[in-house]
């Protein structure tokens, strides 16, 4: 998954769950504003910050071994 697909989703999973950007920075822990970066794509968040978002809104991140042509 590319990071703006990352983006997109957690923005529309937060939105699903009627969580606000600042509830959701008040549950997580984490900067109002290093969220909207995150939302909007424009952010570098460490997968710390991705993790502490992911668990409140219920998602997982799954990793996958490319396949080399």
């Amino acid at each position: 998954m590319h990071y703006n697909e990352l983006s997109k989703t957690i923005k529309h999973r937060r939105e699903i769950l009627k969580i606000t950007q600042e509830h959701l920075s008040e549950l997580s822990g984490i900067g109002l504003r290093t969220l909207k970066s995150i939302e909007t794509g424009k952010g570098n968040p460490t997968i710390d910050t991705i993790m502490k978002i992911i668990e409140i809104l219920g998602l997982e991140i799954n990793v996958n071994v490319k396949k080399i042509d």
